[in-house]
């Protein structure tokens, strides 16, 4: 079989921050053994005008998150909003599914704490925690042209294993109703683990007051105030896997590698059920080209859910394909462009035509990466890309 290990741009292993959340993206690099690991995608920009808000008035938003046969709420739900394909956490719900927050202040970053985090929020009319302050800052995704604007902006609920209704907040104004009313989750078939730890559920009093003071840091970008809170919940309760996760997560962004690892398996061993610290132990594995324990990893959360995590998808098929299981490589690469149907990381679609390549079926390789060239014709690989393309269709020619 022809080795297609020669036709991926050779470089050094990619040392990309990794996070389980959103697409944000992952992408399939080589290594200089001709491995393929994972590195940033480049940022996808997205444009559409909007109307312009008074900013010299606060604009106050309030709501409740329900699920829609009325069963139990997870604690700590994740309020995100989306202006014109671009996601940014702004608060959590409390433990009755209330949240609030205020738009526009430029002087708070929010950190997307994975949108796969867990939190918590206060209704209208109660201070504190929840609040989120001032979410809808300007600088969350370094430049945020929406800080200001709800022209082409909603609101959703982020929770795996769920759906969310989105409420459009376009001509919303200063002098207007709080209150957008109820965002509805609906219960998604096949996923049998959580994103939100049972264990986290029986937390005392003590921790969860802790735990929610760290998600509000986090969306403060205060992250080592976020860090102290969370070890603090720990420390009263050993056993709550979701500040496990943040704790590691927030280890990771100052990386410190080895305390976020040790944080992310002992949430892991408090909940074997929680999604979040499979992905996370994963990503860090293929960033150490340590693909049998990214695989291993990887497996479980995609297996426990196959729905919400296409980032863990994409980086299990880059471990299959590292370590030539190429049907395993096939079936995840294929998982991965199936949940991104926004093409936030387009080379999940071409990292798929260098299995299909691997598995000589050329005629598919050539459509994969013809696709992947027109979803990024900026990107920095191109004319290895093209140059991929022309063996291969020069041997899909042989074949005829």
């Amino acid at each position: 079989m022809k080795n297609w290990a020669l036709f991926l741009l050779l470089g050094a292993i990619a040392t990309a921050n990794l996070t389980a959340q959103g697409m944000g993206g992952t992408t399939p690099t080589t290594g200089s053994g001709g491995q393929t690991s994972v590195q940033a995608n480049p940022t996808l920009g997205s444009g559409g005008g909007a109307r312009g808000v008074d900013a010299s008035r606060p604009i106050y938003i309030s709501g409740k998150v329900v699920i829609e046969d009325g069963s139990v709420l997870p604690q700590n739900v994740t309020i995100q909003r989306v202006c014109s394909g671009i996601s940014t956490t702004v608060a959590y719900t409390d433990s009755n599914g209330h949240f609030n927050f205020r738009w526009g202040d430029r002087d708070l970053v929010l950190s997307d704490a994975s949108d796969a985090g867990t939190g918590s929020a206060r209704g209208s009319g109660s201070g504190g925690f929840g609040s989120s302050q001032s979410a809808g800052g300007g600088s969350a995704l370094a430049a945020d042209p929406f800080a200001s604007r709800m022209m082409n902006c909603a609101l959703r609920a982020s929770v795996a294993g769920f759906s969310s209704d989105t409420i459009n907040l376009f001509n919303r104004r200063s002098a207007d109703n709080p209150d957008v009313g109820m965002i509805v989750l609906h219960r998604m078939a096949g996923v049998a683990g959580t994103s939100i730890s049972v264990t986290s559920m029986m937390a005392p009093k003590d921790a969860k007051k802790a735990y929610e003071h760290g998600l509000q840091s986090v969306l403060k970008n205060k992250p080592n105030d976020a860090a102290k809170d969370f070890e603090k919940a720990v420390a009263v309760y050993p056993k709550y896997a979701d500040a496990w996760v943040n704790l590691g997560k927030i280890r990771l962004e100052q990386q410190s590698i080895e305390p976020a690892r040790a944080a992310l398996m002992k949430a892991m061993e408090a909940d074997p059920m929680l999604v979040a610290p499979y992905v996370e132990l994963g990503l860090l594995a293929a960033k150490d080209a340590k693909w049998q324990e990214s695989g291993k990893y990887l497996d479980r959360a995609v297996e426990l859910d196959p729905v919400d995590f296409p980032q863990a998808w994409y980086a299990d098929a880059v471990a299959n394909y590292n370590l030539k299981k190429y049907d395993a490589a096939e079936k995840s690469a294929r998982a991965a462009v199936k949940l991104d149907p926004r093409h936030a990381n387009p080379r999940s679609g071409y990292l798929l035509g260098l299995v299909l390549a691997e598995k000589q079926d050329y005629a598919g390789a050539a459509a994969e990466l013809t696709t992947y060239m027109k979803l990024a014709p900026n990107a920095p690989d191109m004319a290895q890309v093209k140059d991929q393309l022309r063996q291969i269709e020069k041997l899909a020619s042989g074949t005829k």
